[in-house]
């Protein structure tokens, strides 16, 4: 068992960390402040091949495995978890299904933009009554000779305001339950298509978050992503990517409010001495580190089992389940080593704090995590 990173891997993680450091951290705390949007941050991603790691050369992307996407995922997050976010829901939720299932004809058209940062995407299956309970959907998209019909609302639709391709979940045949559902690729710009308001979330304030409307839009036959009756399938495989891109979401976050803690706790002097000399610091120093690590290890399996084809449904649950809670942990004790310095906007890690709780709820919550986990194991 060989714990190393190859050079390959180590020259990926370098190229985020330096995009990141240079070109997201100086305007993060003002982009979090004004829940401004990183479009030059996102095109450059784009040109990087950051946005299309996993896709093939032959579509545009950059034919890497899952684990160079954890590492340059963590690197970003560690700066801004709005932008990593960002680069998630692209990578994971977006193309992996585009290019698995896809049509060539749909991955000419869809994929090669995406892959190359020329486009974005958003996948839309959550609604108000349908996040967790996936089977609930209420958008509907009935047959209408050549076209399907499309009708419903989804929310909490991350890069829903800035995306140009939406692949949209929706019912087709009620009467079939789950088997019913068919996901379907959606231009932004085609008649009866709506993007609602842009919601004021309390963290990853600077990635955007909509409601997006459906109204009798017309979705062409061949815009369908597999057979009939595949969505619902569709959505839980690629749930199951997500879940690991979030999982690294949520590593970047408590990794970063660490080497913040820890340098400050250098830095900072109380009673004649730095106070990461003090044993109450370095217990808390020394747990962080700790978790963190194994986070890390949960990640790289997940993602290392997803790379071997092997079954990885558990072990990114697993991997999603403890690095979001973990993150939200290590980002209070972040705060709580800076003191009063941790409360103010300059020092970075309140907004770690706050973009940290979005990971224990998005692409399932903590407690749909440890179902799915349950599920495995009693199989």
């Amino acid at each position: 068992m060989n714990f190393d990173l190859t050079e390959e891997h180590k020259a990926v993680q370098e190229a985020a960390r330096d995009f990141a450091n240079r070109e997201l951290l100086h305007d993060a705390i003002e982009r979090d402040t004004f829940s401004k949007f990183p479009e030059k941050q996102v095109k450059m991603m784009g040109e990087l091949g950051f946005m299309g790691m996993m896709v093939s050369p032959e579509y545009g992307g950059g034919g890497m495995d899952t684990i160079s996407y954890v590492l340059a995922l963590e690197e970003v997050a560690k700066i801004d978890a709005s932008a990593a976010v960002i680069m998630s829901v692209n990578n994971s939720l977006v193309l992996w299904g585009l290019e698995k299932y896809g049509s060539e004809e749909q991955k000419q058209q869809y994929v090669v933009p995406l892959a190359t940062g020329e486009k974005l995407g958003c996948f839309c299956l959550s609604e108000p009554e349908a996040g967790s309970d996936a089977t609930s959907q209420h958008t509907k998209a009935i047959e209408n000779g050549e076209h399907y019909l499309l009708n419903g609302t989804k929310n909490w639709i991350t890069n829903g305001g800035s995306a140009d391709v939406a692949l949209v979940v929706a019912q087709t045949h009620e009467e079939k339950g789950h088997r019913g559902i068919n996901t379907f690729i959606v231009e932004k710009g085609w008649k009866g298509f709506t993007v609602g308001k842009k919601e004021d979330k309390m963290g990853i304030r600077s990635s955007d978050t909509h409601a997006l409307m459906f109204s009798d839009v017309q979705v062409p036959r061949e815009n369908r992503l597999g057979d009939e009756g595949f969505g619902f399938k569709f959505a839980m495989g690629t749930l199951d990517g997500g879940r690991i891109g979030i999982a690294a979401q949520a590593l970047g976050i408590a990794s970063g409010a660490y080497e913040r803690a820890l340098a400050y706790a250098k830095e900072r002097k109380t009673f004649g001495t730095s106070i990461a000399n003090h044993q109450a610091i370095q217990f808390k120093l020394a747990d962080m580190r700790t978790r963190i690590e194994a986070a890390r290890q949960l990640i790289y399996k997940a993602a290392w089992e997803k790379d071997q084809n092997r079954p990885y449904t558990e072990s990114a649950a697993m991997a999603k389940v403890y690095a979001s809670e973990v993150a939200m942990w290590a980002t209070t004790q972040a705060v709580q080593i800076h003191g009063g310095y941790g409360y103010v906007k300059e020092y970075h890690v309140e907004r770690m704090m706050r973009d940290a709780k979005i990971t224990e709820i998005y692409e399932g919550t903590s407690e749909i995590q440890r179902l799915v986990i349950a599920r495995e194991l009693l199989k």
